[in-house]
């Protein structure tokens, strides 16, 4: 019997990523497509197909893909369409799952938000194998999450549940998030977020910083972590306000559903001490007294390069058990996400 694979898609904003996948977790291949060079979907499918097609071929996988996984913005689990996906050039209320699997002859499609695909790679292949009780964190651009219960991921009735990153933090004069509300998480604890906190405290203070040499309005998180690991007195208090408002609002997540562990992903993450340390600090500070010391923080462990793939990828298993089981029976109950890996 031939070795079987599934095809992991993450589609984002500015690139496609796509890649073929083993059982074991391994990509054997990956390519990638500009994700706005077509506004006609039909046009993008048309080119996705195409050079998958031309990947399989190079590593002799055309007839060996059993699932397809695909991460994108607003993917609804349910429905398999792309809902009101903002960022993305094709409208509302897209047929994208239903419009992979007939360019792919068929083949089983399973979509999620790009978030909750970093769960199951997670869940799958990373940190929280094992693990039946977590939440997953990504640090980026914005800040997705994905609630796995019991073992099973969270999308609520319509498919959408588990927005962590607009939870309202600051209740009064907050800031205005992407999403159209004032004060989300998203608004101070992403990587522009941390942007956003270092042009206020630069207008509103007058104590000396590197930062002050930038055009304020070009600074990035990157610029303001390269500040703080030279010693940068302002730009370690703008790591140590965000690193509080992650704790606390952890806090509140702990308390809605007890994790065993919450896990973070992306650039933002990989700031080390700097953020870590006054997350954990105002995390076990804030959080209720039966739940201290019972949930940890901890890091990714999906390279960086493969995680969208890899997230992506674990669906499209789940994908393909989905397929096999009768009508009558519940996919979810009657197979895992995707075999073990090793």
């Amino acid at each position: 019997m031939s070795k079987p694979y599934v095809l992991g898609i993450d589609i984002g904003g500015t690139n496609t990523v796509f890649g073929i996948v083993d059982a074991r977790g391994q990509v054997v291949a990956s390519d990638s497509i500009k994700t706005r060079k077509h506004t006609n979907f039909d046009d993008y499918v048309e080119e996705l197909h195409t050079e998958v097609m031309r990947l399989l071929k190079l590593n002799e996988a055309e007839d060996k893909i059993q699932g397809i996984g695909i991460g994108a913005p607003n993917a609804n689990y349910y429905t398999g369409t792309i809902d009101n996906g903002v960022n993305l050039p094709w409208g509302n209320n897209v047929a994208l799952a239903e419009k992979v699997s007939r360019a792919f002859n068929g083949i089983p499609v399973a979509i999620t938000n790009d978030a909750n695909a970093a769960a199951i790679g997670e869940m799958t292949y990373g940190a929280a194998r094992g693990m039946k009780d977590f939440i997953m964190i990504t640090l980026g651009t914005g800040v997705g999450s994905g609630i796995v219960i019991n073992g099973q991921v969270v999308y609520g009735h319509d498919g959408f549940a588990g927005e962590l990153g607009h939870v309202i933090v600051k209740r009064n004069n907050g800031r205005i998030c992407g999403c159209g509300r004032c004060g989300c998480l998203e608004a101070y604890a992403s990587a522009t977020g941390v942007a956003r906190t270092a042009r206020e405290f630069l207008e509103i203070r007058t104590d000396p910083s590197t930062l002050r040499n930038l055009d304020i309005d070009a600074i990035t998180s990157k610029d303001v972590y390269d500040a703080a690991i030279t010693g940068d007195k302002l730009a370690k208090e703008i790591f140590e306000y965000t690193g509080k408002i992650l704790g606390e609002a952890f806090a509140d997540m702990i308390a809605f559903s007890s994790p065993q562990a919450i896990i973070l992903f992306g650039g933002l993450s990989k700031s080390g001490d700097l953020l870590m340390r006054p997350l954990v600090e105002a995390m076990n500070s804030s959080v209720m007294a039966i739940f201290r010391g019972k949930t940890k923080v901890i890091l990714s462990e999906l390279k960086e390069s493969d995680a969208a793939v890899l997230g992506a990828s674990a669906l499209g298993w789940e994908a393909k058990y989905r397929a096999e089981v009768p009508a009558t029976t519940s996919a979810v109950e009657a197979a895992p996400a995707a075999p073990v890996a090793e």
